[in-house]
């Protein structure tokens, strides 16, 4: 189960980048310039299939995707290149792949309001979280709440003993009841499925604090979109996809702030390259459908305006070649901007390859140790 929820996150990601190279290909066909490739996974090529001009190819390197544009390098003088195109034509092409993670971020928060999604807060009070519950995550194998039939996803509603009932507020309140009835029947009434069902255990006199009492693993969580009518849903998804966006416009710049304050990452900004992101899409998953599909459109918001950044080897970098040209009225030497271009590239991977061996990887082996 693990591995497939690793599968999903990961192919979720690079539906993603699918999307965005796609972006590029639909206005580039729209203007009449030769798309040559567009290819999902990176080369060497396993295969590939020719329909017009383009070859759709699958890769064997599965970490995104790519579109080859005729004349994108410069220097063909073709009326199918894109070297040939008015400047603001090729301006929206290089653009079309940033807004094709908006447009795939509106729909996905769109579907959210559909389904509606909760998050989880932990014990923390947060103002505009007025509403929580506590859900079950995880339950061990051959605990105490195994064996009453508890399972993942159960709403805690009441915790009963002979002398109390308890409705917990907080994850706190669970685990305090359940420390004070070591050795002693109690009853458990949870939510399953909108139904309330009353379970009888007793949990672990001897349990390590690795176990618990009762052998479950709990999450607070709140409501961070609430349903919505169909009719209303895209609406909503196009105003909270801009309200995403402008929280992560200002979360980037509280990160270059504090970092060029010398102050560090800011509290809560985490480092994370492709295998932590996918990471975090699968323990999003654990949450319910409503969550993960909250947390792939705000990740495409945030990958949206990374690409803008005015940095060769990303659409910003693109764009920027572009603006230069037509302020100098010339096109910025070939052999400039690819020297440039690869020079940025690798330093990005080097980038990628420093955060997946600092932070990726300890978070991989802490995922695998949890048994999600």
């Amino acid at each position: 189960m693990m591995i497939l929820t690793l599968i999903i996150a990961f192919a979720s990601l690079i539906v993603l980048m699918i999307i965005h190279e796609f972006g590029h290909f639909i206005i580039a066909k729209k203007f009449g310039v030769k798309v040559e490739e567009f290819g999902i996974g990176y080369p060497p090529r396993l295969f590939g299939k020719k329909f017009g001009d383009t070859l759709y190819s699958v890769n064997l390197i599965p970490l995104g995707a790519f579109v080859k544009i005729y004349g994108e390098e410069g220097g063909v003088d073709d009326y199918r290149s894109f070297s040939n195109l008015a400047i603001w034509k090729r301006i929206l092409i290089v653009l079309g792949g940033v807004l094709a993670f908006w447009i795939a971020s509106i729909i996905i928060f769109s579907a959210v309001f559909l389904i509606g999604a909760d998050v989880p807060i932990g014990d923390q009070d947060i103002p505009g979280f007025s509403s929580t519950k506590i859900e079950i995550t995880h339950v061990q194998q051959d605990s105490p709440a195994e064996i009453a039939g508890l399972k993942k996803g159960d709403r805690i509603i009441e915790l009963r003993n002979l002398d109390s009932i308890v409705k917990p507020a907080k994850i706190a309140d669970f685990q305090k009841f359940t420390q004070d009835n070591k050795g002693k029947p109690v009853i458990l009434v949870v939510n399953r499925d909108g139904k309330d069902i009353a379970l009888g255990a007793i949990p672990r006199a001897d349990a390590t604090q690795d176990q618990g009492a009762l052998g479950v693993s709990l999450e607070r969580m709140a409501t961070i979109i609430e349903k919505a009518a169909w009719y209303e849903a895209p609406v909503k998804g196009v105003i909270f996809c801009w309200d995403v966006t402008i929280k992560a416009i200002q979360g980037i710049f509280d990160v270059f702030a504090n970092l060029f304050s010398g102050k560090g990452v800011p509290q809560g900004a985490e480092l994370a390259g492709p295998i932590g992101i996918t990471i975090f899409l699968a323990r999003a998953a654990d949450y319910g459908l409503g969550f993960f599909l909250y947390f792939i459109g705000s990740i495409s918001v945030f990958i949206a305006l990374f690409n803008i950044f005015p940095i060769p080897a990303l659409d910003g970098g693109k764009l920027l070649f572009l603006i230069i040209e037509k302020i100098i009225r010339r096109p910025v030497s070939v052999k400039l901007e690819q020297g440039l271009t690869v020079f940025f590239f690798v330093v990005l991977i080097l980038m990628s390859i420093f955060v997946t061996i600092k932070f990726d990887i300890p978070r991989l082996t802490e995922f695998w140790k949890a048994g999600f």
